[in-house]
Protein backbone atom coordinates (compact mmCIF):
# COMPACT_ATOMS: atom_id res chain seq x y z
CA UNK A 1 0.00 0.00 0.00
CA UNK A 2 2.88 2.34 0.78
CA UNK A 3 4.29 1.91 -2.72
CA UNK A 4 0.87 2.61 -4.26
CA UNK A 5 0.60 5.84 -2.27
CA UNK A 6 4.07 6.89 -3.43
CA UNK A 7 3.17 6.18 -7.06
CA UNK A 8 -0.03 8.23 -6.79
CA UNK A 9 1.94 11.07 -5.20
CA UNK A 10 4.40 11.06 -8.08
CA UNK A 11 1.55 11.00 -10.60
CA UNK A 12 -0.13 13.97 -8.90
CA UNK A 13 3.14 15.91 -8.85
CA UNK A 14 3.71 15.20 -12.54
CA UNK A 15 0.17 16.30 -13.38
CA UNK A 16 0.66 19.50 -11.39
CA UNK A 17 3.95 20.24 -13.16
CA UNK A 18 2.46 19.49 -16.58
CA UNK A 19 -0.52 21.74 -15.84
CA UNK A 20 1.73 24.60 -14.73
CA UNK A 21 3.88 24.16 -17.83
CA UNK A 22 0.80 24.15 -20.07
CA UNK A 23 -0.37 27.41 -18.48
CA UNK A 24 2.97 29.21 -18.31
CA UNK A 25 4.79 28.15 -21.49
CA UNK A 26 2.47 30.02 -23.93
CA UNK A 27 2.83 33.17 -21.83
CA UNK A 28 6.60 32.72 -21.70
CA UNK A 29 6.77 32.34 -25.48
CA UNK A 30 4.59 35.41 -26.00
CA UNK A 31 6.69 37.52 -23.63
CA UNK A 32 9.93 36.39 -25.26
CA UNK A 33 8.69 36.99 -28.80
CA UNK A 34 7.54 40.49 -27.86
CA UNK A 35 11.25 41.36 -27.52
CA UNK A 36 12.16 39.80 -30.89
CA UNK A 37 14.62 41.99 -32.80
CA UNK A 38 13.56 40.62 -36.19
CA UNK A 39 11.17 42.56 -38.42
CA UNK A 40 9.17 39.42 -39.15
CA UNK A 41 7.67 36.48 -37.29
CA UNK A 42 10.38 33.86 -37.10
CA UNK A 43 11.33 30.75 -35.20
CA UNK A 44 11.53 30.59 -31.43
CA UNK A 45 13.72 31.60 -29.66
CA UNK A 46 14.56 34.96 -31.28
CA UNK A 47 18.22 35.53 -32.22
CA UNK A 48 18.26 38.94 -30.54
CA UNK A 49 16.24 41.10 -28.18
CA UNK A 50 14.83 44.55 -28.84
CA UNK A 51 12.13 46.96 -27.67
CA UNK A 52 11.06 47.74 -31.23
CA UNK A 53 7.61 46.18 -30.91
CA UNK A 54 6.83 48.07 -27.71
CA UNK A 55 7.93 51.30 -29.36
CA UNK A 56 5.72 50.49 -32.33
CA UNK A 57 2.80 49.74 -30.01
CA UNK A 58 3.05 53.08 -28.20
CA UNK A 59 3.52 54.88 -31.52
CA UNK A 60 0.43 53.29 -33.07
CA UNK A 61 -2.71 55.41 -32.44
CA UNK A 62 -4.91 52.43 -33.30
CA UNK A 63 -3.59 50.32 -30.42
CA UNK A 64 -3.36 53.27 -28.03
CA UNK A 65 -6.98 54.18 -28.66
CA UNK A 66 -7.96 50.56 -27.99
CA UNK A 67 -5.95 50.52 -24.75
CA UNK A 68 -7.49 53.82 -23.62
CA UNK A 69 -10.98 52.61 -24.44
CA UNK A 70 -10.40 49.31 -22.61
CA UNK A 71 -9.23 51.11 -19.47
CA UNK A 72 -12.19 53.51 -19.53
CA UNK A 73 -14.70 50.72 -20.17
CA UNK A 74 -13.22 48.47 -17.48
CA UNK A 75 -13.29 51.30 -14.93
CA UNK A 76 -16.91 52.21 -15.73
CA UNK A 77 -18.00 48.57 -15.82
CA UNK A 78 -16.30 47.82 -12.49
CA UNK A 79 -17.91 50.81 -10.76
CA UNK A 80 -21.41 50.33 -12.20
CA UNK A 81 -21.49 46.54 -11.83
CA UNK A 82 -20.20 46.82 -8.25
CA UNK A 83 -22.93 49.29 -7.34
CA UNK A 84 -25.60 47.11 -8.97
CA UNK A 85 -24.09 43.88 -7.68
CA UNK A 86 -23.86 45.05 -4.05
CA UNK A 87 -27.44 46.35 -4.14
CA UNK A 88 -28.74 43.14 -5.70
CA UNK A 89 -26.77 40.99 -3.26
CA UNK A 90 -28.16 42.90 -0.27
CA UNK A 91 -31.72 42.43 -1.52
CA UNK A 92 -31.20 38.74 -2.24
CA UNK A 93 -29.52 38.12 1.11
CA UNK A 94 -31.73 40.19 3.41
CA UNK A 95 -35.24 39.68 2.04
CA UNK A 96 -37.50 36.78 1.12
CA UNK A 97 -40.00 37.36 -1.67
CA UNK A 98 -41.66 35.40 -4.49
CA UNK A 99 -39.32 34.90 -7.42
CA UNK A 100 -36.16 35.40 -5.37
CA UNK A 101 -34.43 32.34 -6.83
CA UNK A 102 -35.42 33.36 -10.36
CA UNK A 103 -34.00 36.84 -9.78
CA UNK A 104 -30.74 35.40 -8.47
CA UNK A 105 -30.51 33.12 -11.51
CA UNK A 106 -31.16 36.11 -13.78
CA UNK A 107 -28.25 38.06 -12.30
CA UNK A 108 -25.95 35.06 -12.71
CA UNK A 109 -27.21 34.05 -16.17
CA UNK A 110 -24.42 35.85 -18.12
CA UNK A 111 -22.07 33.20 -16.72
CA UNK A 112 -24.10 30.46 -18.43
CA UNK A 113 -25.28 32.07 -21.66
CA UNK A 114 -22.54 31.94 -24.36
CA UNK A 115 -20.82 35.31 -24.79
CA UNK A 116 -21.43 35.23 -28.55
CA UNK A 117 -25.18 34.93 -27.92
CA UNK A 118 -25.05 37.83 -25.46
CA UNK A 119 -23.14 39.99 -27.92
CA UNK A 120 -25.53 39.32 -30.79
CA UNK A 121 -28.59 39.81 -28.58
CA UNK A 122 -27.26 43.14 -27.31
CA UNK A 123 -26.51 44.22 -30.88
CA UNK A 124 -30.13 43.59 -31.87
CA UNK A 125 -31.44 45.17 -28.66
CA UNK A 126 -29.47 48.40 -29.10
CA UNK A 127 -30.49 48.54 -32.76
CA UNK A 128 -34.16 48.42 -31.72
CA UNK A 129 -33.49 51.25 -29.27
CA UNK A 130 -31.77 53.27 -31.96
CA UNK A 131 -28.39 53.23 -30.19
CA UNK A 132 -25.73 52.90 -32.88
CA UNK A 133 -22.73 54.56 -31.19
CA UNK A 134 -20.13 52.07 -30.07
CA UNK A 135 -19.26 53.52 -26.66
CA UNK A 136 -22.69 53.33 -24.97
CA UNK A 137 -23.22 49.86 -26.44
CA UNK A 138 -19.86 48.70 -25.08
CA UNK A 139 -20.63 50.15 -21.65
CA UNK A 140 -23.95 48.32 -21.52
CA UNK A 141 -22.40 45.06 -22.69
CA UNK A 142 -19.47 45.16 -20.28
CA UNK A 143 -21.68 46.03 -17.31
CA UNK A 144 -23.95 43.11 -18.18
CA UNK A 145 -21.16 40.52 -18.36
CA UNK A 146 -19.41 41.71 -15.17
CA UNK A 147 -22.44 41.96 -12.86
CA UNK A 148 -22.42 38.21 -12.01
CA UNK A 149 -18.95 38.47 -10.47
CA UNK A 150 -19.85 41.35 -8.17
CA UNK A 151 -23.14 39.73 -7.17
CA UNK A 152 -21.52 36.37 -6.44
CA UNK A 153 -18.58 37.65 -4.39
CA UNK A 154 -20.76 40.06 -2.41
CA UNK A 155 -23.30 37.32 -1.66
CA UNK A 156 -20.47 35.10 -0.46
CA UNK A 157 -19.33 37.84 1.93
CA UNK A 158 -22.82 38.57 3.24
CA UNK A 159 -23.40 34.92 4.11
CA UNK A 160 -20.91 35.16 6.99
CA UNK A 161 -22.39 38.36 8.46
CA UNK A 162 -25.02 37.86 11.16
CA UNK A 163 -28.11 40.00 10.74
CA UNK A 164 -28.12 40.61 14.49
CA UNK A 165 -25.18 42.99 14.03
CA UNK A 166 -27.19 45.33 11.79
CA UNK A 167 -30.26 44.91 13.99
CA UNK A 168 -28.19 45.92 17.03
CA UNK A 169 -26.99 49.04 15.21
CA UNK A 170 -30.59 49.92 14.28
CA UNK A 171 -31.76 49.42 17.85
CA UNK A 172 -29.05 51.84 19.04
CA UNK A 173 -30.34 54.62 16.81
CA UNK A 174 -28.60 54.09 13.46
CA UNK A 175 -30.62 54.23 10.26
CA UNK A 176 -30.37 51.72 7.40
CA UNK A 177 -27.70 53.73 5.56
CA UNK A 178 -25.53 54.13 8.64
CA UNK A 179 -25.90 50.47 9.56
CA UNK A 180 -24.74 49.47 6.08
CA UNK A 181 -21.67 51.73 5.95
CA UNK A 182 -20.63 51.19 9.58
CA UNK A 183 -21.42 47.48 9.99
CA UNK A 184 -22.17 45.59 6.77
CA UNK A 185 -19.73 47.23 4.36
CA UNK A 186 -16.57 46.85 6.52
CA UNK A 187 -17.36 43.16 7.07
CA UNK A 188 -18.21 42.52 3.39
CA UNK A 189 -15.47 44.67 1.84
CA UNK A 190 -13.33 41.65 0.96
CA UNK A 191 -15.96 40.23 -1.38
CA UNK A 192 -16.95 43.66 -2.72
CA UNK A 193 -13.38 44.61 -3.63
CA UNK A 194 -12.69 41.17 -5.06
CA UNK A 195 -15.80 41.46 -7.24
CA UNK A 196 -14.76 44.90 -8.48
CA UNK A 197 -11.29 43.67 -9.39
CA UNK A 198 -12.72 40.62 -11.17
CA UNK A 199 -15.15 42.85 -13.05
CA UNK A 200 -12.31 45.11 -14.19
CA UNK A 201 -10.18 42.15 -15.28
CA UNK A 202 -12.95 40.40 -17.23
CA UNK A 203 -13.93 43.67 -18.90
CA UNK A 204 -10.34 44.25 -20.01
CA UNK A 205 -10.16 40.72 -21.41
CA UNK A 206 -13.54 40.48 -23.15
CA UNK A 207 -13.56 39.78 -26.88
CA UNK A 208 -16.77 37.99 -27.88
CA UNK A 209 -19.25 40.60 -26.65
CA UNK A 210 -17.08 43.57 -27.67
CA UNK A 211 -16.74 42.31 -31.25
CA UNK A 212 -20.48 42.80 -31.79
CA UNK A 213 -20.73 46.24 -30.15
CA UNK A 214 -17.73 48.17 -31.45
CA UNK A 215 -17.63 50.82 -34.14
CA UNK A 216 -14.66 52.42 -35.99
CA UNK A 217 -14.16 54.92 -33.17
CA UNK A 218 -14.96 52.87 -30.06
CA UNK A 219 -13.18 49.51 -29.77
CA UNK A 220 -11.21 47.68 -27.10
CA UNK A 221 -7.60 46.55 -27.14
CA UNK A 222 -8.45 42.82 -27.59
CA UNK A 223 -10.61 43.75 -30.59
CA UNK A 224 -7.76 45.85 -31.99
CA UNK A 225 -5.41 42.89 -31.57
CA UNK A 226 -7.74 40.58 -33.49
CA UNK A 227 -8.14 43.13 -36.27
CA UNK A 228 -4.37 43.53 -36.50
CA UNK A 229 -3.93 39.75 -36.71
CA UNK A 230 -6.17 39.70 -39.77
CA UNK A 231 -4.54 42.64 -41.57
CA UNK A 232 -0.87 42.95 -40.57
CA UNK A 233 0.35 40.24 -38.23
CA UNK A 234 3.57 41.14 -36.41
CA UNK A 235 4.96 41.07 -32.88
CA UNK A 236 3.20 44.28 -31.92
CA UNK A 237 0.31 41.99 -31.00
CA UNK A 238 2.61 40.08 -28.68
CA UNK A 239 3.67 43.33 -27.02
CA UNK A 240 -0.01 44.22 -26.55
CA UNK A 241 -0.63 40.79 -25.00
CA UNK A 242 2.23 41.31 -22.55
CA UNK A 243 0.74 44.66 -21.53
CA UNK A 244 -2.58 42.93 -20.80
CA UNK A 245 -0.71 40.41 -18.63
CA UNK A 246 1.02 43.26 -16.78
CA UNK A 247 -2.32 44.94 -16.13
CA UNK A 248 -3.59 41.66 -14.65
CA UNK A 249 -0.53 41.44 -12.41
CA UNK A 250 -1.09 45.01 -11.26
CA UNK A 251 -4.67 44.10 -10.41
CA UNK A 252 -3.47 41.14 -8.34
CA UNK A 253 -1.00 43.39 -6.50
CA UNK A 254 -3.78 45.89 -5.89
CA UNK A 255 -6.04 43.14 -4.59
CA UNK A 256 -3.26 41.94 -2.32
CA UNK A 257 -2.64 45.49 -1.09
CA UNK A 258 -6.26 46.37 -0.41
CA UNK A 259 -7.71 43.00 0.64
CA UNK A 260 -4.84 40.56 0.98
CA UNK A 261 -4.55 37.48 -1.20
CA UNK A 262 -3.85 35.35 1.87
CA UNK A 263 -7.17 36.46 3.35
CA UNK A 264 -9.09 36.09 0.09
CA UNK A 265 -7.64 32.68 -0.84
CA UNK A 266 -6.60 31.27 2.51
CA UNK A 267 -9.53 32.34 4.67
CA UNK A 268 -12.21 32.74 2.02
CA UNK A 269 -14.45 35.67 1.26
CA UNK A 270 -16.64 35.16 4.31
CA UNK A 271 -14.37 36.97 6.74
CA UNK A 272 -13.38 40.61 6.94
Amino acid sequence: MRHIDDIWLIVLILLAVMTMAFLLLPITVSVTMSFDSRSYLGQFPPPGLSLRWYKKFFADPYFLNGLKMSMILASIAACVSTAIGVTAALVLDRYDFPGKDALAALFLSPLIVPAVVIGFALLMFFALLGVFEGFPRLVGGHVLITIPYTVRTTLASLVGIRRSLSEAALSLGANEREAFWEITFPLAKTGIVAGAVLAFAFSMDDVAVSMFLTDPHAYTLPVAMISAMRSDFDMTISAAAVLLVLITLVLLLLLDRVVGLDKLIGQGVYRA
